[in-house]
């Protein structure tokens, strides 16, 4: 080796140690081989890249090494024997054991770099913790490159609203993730409403890119295993194995793979369905051929509706009735973008829905086509199965399409299956192994805190968490998740890192002000109702308060525990729905849908706020006793905002007046703010001030000068009448209010 040569690792085996030790002698970073890695992947850092020389002639492109680091040639002979000899030993011991030497260790691992994980990944690489993130495939978001089939998104790309605010400006921009780069809002890379897939795909790895966020890309987690504690390692532990059996460790683990399994069920016949993720997305395909979808979710519309202009007949059949999105008031059910096929299912088109189990579905193949049975009970159905396996055929059964009318009689050239995903789960040990959500087998069980509900230190994050909130909120999209993911990341900041929640600190003068404001333009509220809420802490007898955004109300009687801020009185401030508004079986459109009089505010059908009271914290015990359909437990006063159409709730008499009233009433205090010329009338017909006059009142728009000289020193002592101010001095007579109108003004 000549000594103006780079000095090159072999990847693997010992290289990081060697790496490491070549470093600190001479100073200087080592380059490693990257022969086996992707280079055209984006943000590719599985190995590190570093141009250096470490001998003689210049380091890198930089020009020659200083003195303090030249080193005489014969030195060299001696250290690279030394390391030669130190990769056999390390090569024999792994070999030996089965496992490298060296153990790459993290404080935070996430699985998945979509967009779950990568929202985690920002939000630990802006608080400068130890962390990384595992991905599969060579880019980020590698499940939008496939998915879905037709590449035509559901999420709404809203690029104006009118507003320049951009909090108000994402509670209508379902694909942004949250970052404090402008630039990456996602209006920037499309202007498609409804985006394709691979605009997402370009969208996220280019997130990946410009946060610097460390993303270690062809990495496949295979196992997942707890490690036991010890003294050096105390608490949760986690060791991981990619697809080359290499190990990694972290101390607390985080998911966020998504649901990317295709659910496919095995019944009779079962092989004869096509998948989802496997069909041929060319209409032409289908040309003049009898078509049978078997799901009827987003999915299934989206393929019924790529194909239906080419085919004789598009028939769905599901366990249940179609649900649509604006008729339940869920994102995941059928959005009107898909649903084509209702129109000529209704219109007598040919194409058309039936309920049924596919579980009790038999496919048999019979004259080049694919027929359907379905038998009436589960005993018929095994009768059914023992008589096709039967070489010779058994007693007649009678079945659904033994009726010269069956729905399904006819035979068709092509059967679809497209029944949704589920979660992954062949990635962990018994050891690590969550248990099935009660609510949705396809999910995790979680606890509210995002964490499984039988492995410590194992969190999830993204899509996978919606089984928390599922059909009940927007959890497991885009414009929903990404809030849950900063609430994940702040309850791991408090009981990991020792950070506290943050909260704001205001006088209750402002309260009125702060939370007209939060309702008008947050976001997170607006996007997860019924889940996440602000809290207003009051504090100082009520003289202040502080405002805890974003909490998640399930968790209320525990905000103390995960928080690390005191609570006494609270305010709960959340977004919800009337509970008659929306259901497969309400008429969403009826003329009574809304109610304009402040006095029925409660009767709200559309999303509106309500303000619930505490004197004290709900206990755990006191969160299982809901009060109706509220989220809730009974509080000791609750107050719903009026409905509006807008969703802009600013109006003074139907909105504010009432709100003013109900904050007045539970932290007994004046919220009116006066002006100066209220405060003297108020003063002068009353004999006192109202409370918050002592403290100079607000700028009124009058011009105004106080009768006090402005050197003069007003001690806390002066009486009122001094601070008062001068209304006359320098108003022309016709701007001058009038005594009445003055007097009005005052006791408004």
């Amino acid at each position: 080796m000549k000594p103006e040569d780079d000095l090159v690792l072999e990847s693997g085996l010992g290289e990081p140690l060697v790496r490491q030790f070549y470093s600190d002698f001479y100073g200087r970073p080592v380059r490693a081989n990257v022969e086996d890695q992707d280079l055209n992947a984006p943000h590719q850092i599985n190995t590190v890249l570093v141009p250096s020389r470490v001998m003689g002639g210049g380091w890198g492109s930089q020009g020659a090494a200083p003195a303090s680091r030249r080193r005489p040639s014969l030195v060299f002979l001696p250290l690279l024997l030394l390391s030669l000899l130190l990769l056999l030993l390390l090569a024999c011991s792994a070999t030996a054991g089965g496992a490298p030497g060296v153990v790459a260790s993290h404080n935070y691992c996430v699985i998945g770099a979509g967009p779950g994980g990568l929202q985690m990944g920002y939000f630990l690489h802006k608080a400068a913790r130890d962390y990384i993130i595992f991905e599969r495939a060579n880019y980020s978001g590698s499940f939008f490159s496939t998915y879905p089939r037709h590449r035509r998104l559901i999420s709404i790309n809203k690029r104006h609203t009118g507003r320049t605010n951009q909090e108000f400006n994402l509670r209508h921009d379902w694909n942004s993730l949250l970052s404090d780069d402008e630039g990456l809002l996602f209006k920037h890379f499309s202007d498609d409403f409804f985006p394709e897939g691979d605009t997402m795909v370009r969208y996220l790895n280019e997130f990946a890119r410009r946060q610097g966020l460390r993303v270690l890309y062809n990495t496949a987690v295979r196992e997942v295993r707890r490690l036991p504690s010890s003294p050096q390692r105390p608490g949760s532990s986690f060791t991981l194995r990619d697809q080359h059996n290499r190990p990694y460790t972290c101390r607390y683990l985080i998911v966020a793979t998504g649901l990317g399994v295709p659910n496919s069920p095995t019944f009779p016949g079962s092989d004869l369905a096509e998948g989802y993720e496997d069909i041929d997305i060319d209409p032409t395909n289908y040309e003049g051929k009898n078509v049978l979808i078997l799901g009827r979710g987003n999915a299934a519309f989206e393929t019924a509706d790529a194909i239906y202009g080419a085919t004789n007949m598009v028939h769905m059949v599901s366990r249940s009735r179609a649900r649509l999105s604006w008729n339940t008031h869920y994102v995941g059910d059928l959005r009107a973008i898909n649903n084509g096929l209702l129109d000529t299912y209704q219109l007598k088109s040919l194409d058309g829905l039936l309920e049924a189990s596919v579980e009790d579905m038999v496919l048999e193949r019979r004259d080049g086509r694919i027929f359907v049975q379905f038998p009436w009970d589960a005993d018929t159905l095994k009768q059914v199965q023992a008589n096709k396996e039967a070489e010779s055929g058994g007693e007649e059964l009678v079945t659904e399409n033994d009726f010269d009318n069956f729905s399904l009689r006819e035979g068709y050239d092509s059967v679809i299956r497209c029944l949704g995903f589920k979660f992954d789960f062949s990635i962990f040990d018994n050891s690590t192994m969550p248990r099935r959500s009660t609510k949705k087998a396809k999910y995790p069980g979680i606890k509210h805190t995002y964490e499984a509900h039988n492995v410590a230190g194992l969190y999830f994050a993204g899509t996978v968490t919606h089984s928390l909130d599922y059909r009940k909120s927007a959890g497991g999209f885009i414009h929903g998740f990404r809030y849950s993911v900063r609430v994940l990341h702040q309850l791991l900041e408090w009981r990991y890192e020792g950070q506290r929640w943050p909260v704001t600190l205001h006088s209750t003068r402002d309260l009125l002000n702060v939370v007209v404001r939060r309702i008008n333009e947050a976001s997170a509220t607006y996007q997860m109702f019924g889940v996440l809420a602000d809290i207003i802490l009051l504090r100082d007898g009520g003289q202040n308060f502080e405002i805890l955004k974003e909490f998640p109300v399930h968790l209320l009687a525990r905000l103390e525990e995960l928080t690390g801020r005191e609570a006494g009185e609270v305010i709960v401030v959340l977004m919800e729905y009337g509970p008659d508004f929306s259901g497969p079986d309400k008429d969403t459109f009826r003329a009574d849908r809304a109610t304009g009089d402040p006095l029925e505010a409660h009767r709200s059908n559309f999303l509106h706020p309500v303000f619930y009271y505490y004197r004290k914290l709900p206990t755990e015990s006191d969160m299982m006793k809901k009060w109706g359909k509220m989220p809730l437990p009974r509080p000791t006063r609750v107050h719903h905002v009026l409905e509006d159409f807008l969703t802009v709730w600013t109006a003074q008499q139907s909105h504010i007046l009432p709100l003013r009233r109900f904050l007045e009433f539970v932290t007994r205090r004046d919220m009116r703010h006066h002006y100066a010329h209220s405060c003297l009338s108020y003063a002068l017909t009353n004999g006192t001030p109202p409370p918050f006059c002592p403290r100079g009142g607000f700028q009124s728009v009058w011009s105004i000068h106080t009768l006090a000289s402005p050197d003069t020193e007003i001690s806390e002592e002066t009486e009122y009448v001094s601070r008062t101010i001068n209304l006359t001095s320098a108003v022309p007579a016709s701007l001058r209010p009038s005594p009445a109108a003055t007097l009005t003004s005052a006791t408004s």
